[in-house]
């Protein structure tokens, strides 16, 4: 196929784009270089099926000649981060619905697949767990920026089943916490980089909160074979969770990555309030149902925590 990868020189993006290749597909990547770096993809600059395109998804010119080559397209493109959202909501807001909707209005007219990819961050404050696709969202108050990136990512939600409904073939993916080589290690980025970074150059490891919070971590390969699945046609119209389904507590996670690393890091809590402001309000835990995407997808995540982390911090280890 002729596939398009919005944000392709990013975290997931980079992988995705690495696998469609080894598949056989063309693939253009598009990129604005605002997280994504173009030395993740450095090493396919001599693969004749790859193109490389610095722009943004907000630039409707440069995404509609895209749109004219291709087949297929999973839009990555995305501006998040917990900083992100508390410091520049209206970047949030207008990078994620923006972009999004330019893609969707150019792909309908020549019914161009797109596969969006989504967040878990759309359950919102939902304590019943574990979420399914069909799961309640439940947010704060709009004053409160925290929820402007999940609020975003909704209302992109609600144009994919609005063009599906139309006719457009649409998957949704929402992803739990993808982790993995590649992964951006700031205060912008996950949890698991700046942890492994930390531990490397013997720095406290900062947890948030109480520690007490779950979350269930997927490592990027997994991740890819979930997007690359939703490209079966019976996956059309749907909103499917891609992640893994083991909970474990952010100080746990903080515990075991010192462990395996071999770091004699100690490990601090700091208040949300200390690390983004006032008024910021978490999760106290995440957690997919995987029933839909394990019968439709054939979806099943198959590298356990210990052994991604083992890969990730040894990323890192040669990087530092």
């Amino acid at each position: 196929m002729k596939v398009a990868v919005t944000g392709g020189a990013g975290f997931i993006g980079s992988h995705l784009v690495e696998r469609l290749l080894e598949a056989g597909h063309t693939v253009w990547t598009l990129d604005d270089f605002s997280t994504g770096r173009p030395e993740f993809l450095s090493h396919l600059q001599a693969n004749k099926r790859h193109t490389l395109i610095q722009g943004s998804v907000t630039d409707r010119r440069t995404l509609k000649k895209l749109m004219d080559r291709v087949d297929v397209v999973f839009h990555l493109a995305a501006v998040l981060g917990v900083k992100n959202t508390v410091e520049d909501p209206l970047k949030v807001i207008e990078g994620n619905i923006d972009g999004t909707r330019n893609v969707l209005e150019l792909a309908y007219p020549r019914h161009t697949k797109v596969i969006f990819s989504s967040t878990s961050e759309i359950y919102g404050k939902n304590k019943v767990l574990p979420f399914h696709e069909m799961s309640d969202r439940f947010y704060g108050a709009p004053s409160v920026h925290r929820w402007c990136y999940a609020t975003a990512k909704s209302l992109d939600e609600h144009m994919c089943f609005a063009y599906a409904a139309k006719g457009l073939p649409v998957t949704v993916l929402r992803y739990f916490n993808a982790y993995g080589p590649r992964q951006t290690n700031s205060q912008y980025g996950g949890v698991v980089a700046r942890f492994i970074k930390a531990a490397l150059k013997g720095e406290p490891l900062e947890v948030y909160g109480d520690g007490a919070q779950t979350r269930c971590f997927t490592y990027v390969d997994d991740t890819v074979n979930g997007t690359l699945a939703a490209l079966h046609e019976k996956a059309n119209g749907l909103a499917f969770n891609i992640g893994s389904n083991c909970p474990i507590t952010i100080w746990e996670l903080a515990q075991l990555i010192i462990r395996l690393s071999g770091s004699t890091s100690p490990i601090l809590l700091k208040s949300y309030a200390e690390a983004y402001g006032s008024g910021y309000e978490d999760m106290p835990g995440r957690e997919p149902d995987l029933t839909r995407s394990e019968s439709l997808l054939g979806y099943k995540p198959s590298v356990n925590l210990e052994e991604g982390l083992h890969k990730t911090i040894e990323w890192y280890r040669n990087r530092l």
